[in-house]
């Protein structure tokens, strides 16, 4: 009998200990904190699809239909800084729908473009999205696109509440941030391989039906629309491109010079371990020659 009760507790009341393991362990810093939250309308314009973009209280929605999508772009240019949001996604068939959250100077240089992106793959039913980081260097070589990509399943449902997603870009390094939570760093091994030039924050929503969900086996399916996401707590600083040359970079972690402690590098340790799904430089089926950080 005893053993019964104590099973029905830990059925009502599971141990703390299991649950904590589902999670990342602390980083013990959370840049994001040292950031104030920025006013939309003071800090962005629309891009493009006015007419899908509502916003309410500094929440902004963004969606797409079947007519168009939409997208907003900062109204300064970075060369370095910490870019961040808070993001809700729409539950339910999302395939073929991108959510992005970057740093690109695509119009300033299109066809040679820099870009550094945080995308949420949709997903069909039942399935968990896929957060994709990916980043690009003066645009395309050899005529083809060359991306980065490292690919997360995250260990929290992204549709049923907001959670921070940040980009530090820091002339040593790149680091992607969910929750303050390090999850990837991309290190500067050499000018060729590191985007150097000024960059705009964007966001956007619309349709990659031809790849985004297993490679384009899943589309868009517009009796889903209007597929919505939601960003608030808007977070940015830095040098922006207007800022004078003694401007100092900011940093991930206590370390003005850059890196990461050793307990963030074992909080990221940890999601790669336990939620990375792809990895660009361990695709055999990728030609590395063409991104020679894979094996600097």
């Amino acid at each position: 009998m005893a053993f019964f009760f104590f099973f029905l507790l830990l059925l009502l009341h599971p141990a703390t200990s299991s649950s904590a393991a589902d999670r990342p362990p602390s980083p013990g810093y959370w840049p994001s904190t040292r950031f104030h939250p920025m006013e939309f309308y003071r800090s962005f314009r629309n891009l493009w699809g006015p007419q899908h973009q509502g916003l309410y209280q500094n929440t902004l929605s963004i969606w797409l239909d079947r007519f168009t999508g939409s997208g907003f772009k900062s109204l300064r240019p970075f060369r370095s800084g910490y870019f961040g949001a808070s993001i809700k996604l729409q539950p339910g068939y999302t395939a073929g729908v991108i959510t992005a959250f970057y740093l690109s100077n695509n119009e300033a240089h299109p066809g040679f473009h820099d870009e550094v992106d945080i995308e949420f793959l949709g997903t069909t039913l039942g399935k968990p999205y896929t957060l994709q980081t990916n980043i690009y260097i003066r645009g395309s070589g050899d005529g083809q696109i060359i991306g980065r990509e490292m690919k997360f399943h995250l260990w929290f449902d992204p549709t049923t509440d907001f959670h921070h997603y940040a980009i530090l870009w820091h002339p040593k390094e790149i680091i992607f941030l969910v929750d303050d939570i390090p999850i990837r760093r991309y290190p500067r091994k050499s000018a060729t391989t590191f985007p150097l030039r000024p960059m705009w924050l964007y966001g956007s929503i619309w349709d990659a039906s031809s790849w985004a969900t297993e490679d384009g086996k899943y589309r868009a399916d517009y009796s889903y629309q209007p597929f919505v996401a939601e960003f608030t707590n808007f977070k940015a600083g830095g040098c922006s491109a207007y800022s004078p040359a003694r401007c100092w970079p900011v940093s991930a972690s206590p370390f003005r010079s850059g890196g990461l402690t050793r307990q963030q590098q074992n909080a990221m340790k940890w999601v790669q371990s336990n939620h990375l799904v792809y990895n660009y430089c361990s695709d055999n089926e990728r030609d590395h020659s063409l991104t020679p950080e894979c094996w600097q």
